[in-house]
């Protein structure tokens, strides 16, 4: 197995721990602020990685084409966050982590209009499958 296969593997794991600590999180709570406390605890924890694995670089290293996609990336996820909380404090786990999921399909779709990307017939195939997967759980009768 690749390294990033390992990595992409333990962002699954911990993504669907996310949404059902998340869902039981989230009661009697505003969800807007439940995200605040997330994201806390996310500087917190990512400061402390940082700083115990000597990773912290200069900011002037950081060119303006850097900080205009690093700071879309982080509004989006933002604005993700703040969507995918309220949508577990409304709905069942189990129907809005999949629609979560949708995001597979449109990154694959974004990755060919915005980067150029080509993906071959067989990775259509699947993406195709794992849309038709994500309405099915999500719509169950």
């Amino acid at each position: 197995m690749t390294d990033w296969l390992y990595w992409a593997l333990a962002s699954a794991v911990f993504a669907s721990l996310t949404a059902i600590f998340a869902k039981v999180g989230v009661q009697g709570v505003d969800s807007d602020f439940a995200t605040f406390i997330r994201t806390l605890v996310i500087i917190v924890a990512l400061a402390g990685f940082l700083s115990y694995a000597n990773k912290w670089q200069p900011l002037s290293n950081l060119t303006a084409k850097n900080w205009l996609f690093l700071i879309l990336s982080g509004l989006a996820t933002g604005i993700s966050w703040l969507a995918y909380f309220k949508a577990l404090q409304l709905g069942n786990a189990s129907q809005v982590a999949p629609i979560d999921k949708l995001s597979l399909v449109l990154v694959a779709i974004f990755s060919v209009i915005f980067l150029g990307e080509r993906p071959s017939n067989q990775d259509w195939l699947g993406i195709g499958l794992v849309a038709t997967g994500v309405l099915v759980l999500a719509f169950k009768r």
